[in-house]
């Protein structure tokens, strides 16, 4: 009987892992589209099967244009732009810096990051939750380098080098979500409370009304 409820307890535990990601598909494929069809799954309509062609599964990517505040472009190739991703549970971004670029504080929601160096110096790291003590854990990466943030952790990475850099993020989600925090805080809309934000970051309300007033640019 001790292994029977044993086995009911681990079937459940695993149960609630897997709900917790993007649910593993029923069918070879789930070609995302945006007119309504038959079916819907994981927030999208499926294209009739017949109809799926290779260029669904296809997609050219160009390097990202640094030529903004933060030097830095992010390309993400979610569900949204290869809608042959749709159920497969995976997505990546390609992310270009110039010189000094950042891709500033951000989170993924639905999505652990895995990262690759591919050309020049990156400076990278995350932020544990708060039951953790909000750890800072930072490594500077070299071309060939990789590293993980943990999905729904504060992240950044800056260009630390002296030439351009590329690197490839691949995610577990096929829309793993990008909440940067900057923008999320002081860019809001409708804007958040002035007094809220100045009591829960400890400044005068005047630096919040800057900081709501000035432009934040949006790398995604």
């Amino acid at each position: 009987m001790k292994v029977v409820y044993m086995f009911v307890a681990i079937l459940a535990f695993t149960s609630s892992l897997v709900s917790a990601y993007d649910p593993s598909p029923l069918q070879d494929f789930c070609v995302a589209v945006k007119e309504p069809s038959g079916v819907f799954v994981n927030g999208k309509f499926c294209k009739d099967p017949k109809q799926v062609k290779a260029e669904d599964f296809f997609l050219h990517v160009e390097p990202g244009n640094t030529n903004n505040p933060m030097n830095a472009q992010v390309t993400p190739v979610f569900v949204d732009q290869l809608p042959g991703l749709n159920t497969l549970g995976i997505s990546l971004a390609r992310i270009d810096f110039a010189q000094k670029g950042l891709n500033p504080p951000h989170t993924h929601p639905r999505g652990t990051e895995i990262l690759i160096v591919l050309e020049g110096t990156l400076y990278v790291g995350f932020v544990s939750s708060n039951q953790d003590g909000n750890r800072l854990f930072t490594k500077v990466l070299n071309k060939g380098d990789v590293f993980v943030f943990p999905i729904g952790l504060i992240h950044f990475q800056l260009n630390v080098g002296y030439t351009n850099a590329v690197a490839i993020a691949a995610l577990s989600s096929q829309n793993p979500g990008t909440i940067t925090i900057a923008n999320a805080l002081f860019k809001a809309n409708p804007p958040i409370s002035v007094e809220v934000l100045a009591k829960a970051l400890q400044v005068d309300n005047k630096v919040i009304d800057d900081l709501q007033k000035s432009s934040w640019y949006d790398q995604n």
